[in-house]
């Protein structure tokens, strides 16, 4: 009797047992091989080159520059950061609305909208779904940094190539997060309304998008947080924004106005990080 007892117990607990032991074996493994292949030496941090190099960059920050002439050039580009990165956000939601859609299975072909059709139906809307899927995947795969050097190519340096970089890389995101959120909506006031003889874009509207607003809002606030912080990146590659005078500024070796600079970039990102948290928690009320 106890026998079997702690036989079942084994069958039940073994397998799952070792599970956490293989794994902490072969993250240890990667890690130590991580180590060697990409190289991480901290000693590099402390040796007197690297602290002298880091000491003349630190004197240099100070004081910072604060001249007339340089702050009005400061205050454009900060404008020029705000609109690339509301204009990226918007372009991003003009596509992630319409892929999100296509890409949640519970509403192109499965689930409680399509119980009563038949397989031909819901096979006719498998390939718009797994074709959404796909682009999201692709947009998204490539970092906006790389969709910046493409569109600087193509349309030129200046903001419009940083405006389209992160619409296409943060619609990928935004999309797939929609999609999510969709998907993991509480089906059972989709299916009261199902019951009670609701259509389907009753049942969307009604059921479905009130649960998911807020989530919905509060995730394309935050990538709209990410999307200042990312066109000050893409100015790096001659997209416009604070971006680029950071960069012109390290090329001139001009330390102090880097300093302004970031400064102003820190500022910028609080007060967007206020805003949006002050929006978000108005829809949480």
């Amino acid at each position: 009797m106890r026998s079997s007892r702690s036989a079942g117990f084994a069958d039940r607990f073994g397998s799952k047992s070792a599970f956490p032991y293989l794994f902490g074996f072969f993250f240890v493994i990667s890690f130590i091989l991580s180590l060697r292949l990409a190289q991480v030496d901290p000693r590099l941090l402390v040796e007197p080159a690297a602290l002298a190099n880091l000491g003349r960059f630190v004197r240099g920050m100070f004081p910072p520059e604060l001249s007339p002439s340089f702050l009005q050039v400061v205050g454009p580009a900060i404008l020029e950061t705000i609109q690339i990165s509301v204009m990226g956000t918007v372009v991003a939601c003009l596509l992630a609305i319409p892929l999100g859609l296509l890409a949640t299975s519970s509403l192109t072909w499965s689930g409680i909208l399509h119980e009563r059709a038949g397989r031909f139906y819901q096979g006719l809307w498998f390939g718009p779904y797994a074709l959404s899927r796909a682009l999201l995947s692709l947009f998204r795969s490539i970092p906006e940094l790389v969709w910046a050097l493409l569109f600087v190519r193509a349309v030129g340096l200046g903001p419009f190539a940083g405006v389209l970089a992160l619409g296409i890389s943060y619609g990928g995101m935004l999309g797939k997060v929609y999609s999510e959120i969709l998907e993991g909506a509480n089906p059972r006031p989709l299916e009261a309304l199902h019951s009670g003889g609701a259509g389907r874009l009753g049942i969307v509207l009604y059921g479905l998008l009130p649960q998911a607003l807020p989530s919905l809002l509060s995730y394309t606030l935050y990538r709209w947080e990410c999307a200042i912080r990312a066109s000050a990146l893409l100015g790096f590659v001659g997209a416009g924004g604070l971006g680029l005078q950071i960069e012109l500024s390290m090329r001139m070796f001009q330390f102090n106005e880097i300093l302004t600079l970031l400064g102003a970039l820190f500022l910028l990102v609080a007060g967007v990080d206020f805003v949006s948290g002050r929006i978000r928690a108005s829809l949480v009320r």
